[in-house]
């Protein structure tokens, strides 16, 4: 077949249409996988204010990239116009948190799969990533760079303090100071030995020590 006949009125007479069964099922195994990424994205979020508007896109993304595929393998003409009208789609909201691009491949991805007739591969694909983020996403261990915000009297307390640490968890170092004319704030930045909190008690009983607060936090710092 060459160039020309792709374009001949015969050709185009011979569009492979999508059974109601087929479509009904695509589209109903997108509005189920849709809803496992919803649930996942769901229980790993981390971020600063979850967005549900941004959860149920992730599930109506997975149905219209079923539905734009459908279209597009049974008919090869409306694939050309479909890259065309696409070609010139532009989306200008950022994406604030870096996991949200992995849910939004995936709905897409997931999309494509099934659309593709491969519904084994899409669900068990889906599983298995769906599993992985949950296991490893959130992942707290004592580990995990910690944030202690302190609140001193002095700089004679605040020696005592930053001694105190020394002995109790693995590293700690100096993130910000902030000085005013009757107390230091130090922000700290540690590695634990263990799971036990229990020295955060007792820094916090030294004596000029105003206040010791432990934050968990997720590595990135700027300054």
């Amino acid at each position: 077949m060459t160039f020309n006949d792709i374009f001949k009125s015969g050709f185009l007479e011979n569009i492979t249409g999508v059974s109601i069964f087929d479509t009904f099922t695509a589209l109903a195994l997108a509005l189920c996988l849709g809803l496992f990424i919803f649930f996942v994205y769901k229980r790993t979020f981390s971020g600063v204010m979850y967005s549900s508007g941004f959860a149920v896109t992730l599930v109506a993304l997975t149905m219209i990239t079923t539905l734009v595929i459908l279209a597009v393998t049974s008919n090869v003409v409306l694939s050309l116009g479909m890259v065309g009208a696409l070609s010139i789609v532009r989306f200008r909201t950022a994406v604030k948190e870096p996991l949200d691009i992995t849910f939004l491949f995936w709905s897409i991805a997931v999309g494509i799969v099934l659309a593709a007739g491969l519904l084994t591969l899409a669900v068990i694909g889906s599983l298995f990533i769906g599993i992985f983020l949950l296991v490893f996403v959130n992942r707290k261990t004592h580990v995990n760079p910690y944030i202690i915000v302190l609140e001193c009297t002095d700089h004679e307390s605040e020696q005592r303090a930053l001694s105190f640490l020394k002995t109790q968890v693995k590293r700690v170092a100096v993130k910000s100071k902030t000085a005013r004319k009757d107390a230091v704030e130090l922000n700290l930045d540690i590695r634990m030995k263990d799971d036990n909190t229990d020295f955060i008690n007792k820094l916090s009983e030294i004596n000029g020590i105003n206040s010791a607060i432990l934050v968990s936090y997720n590595g990135d710092y700027m300054g």
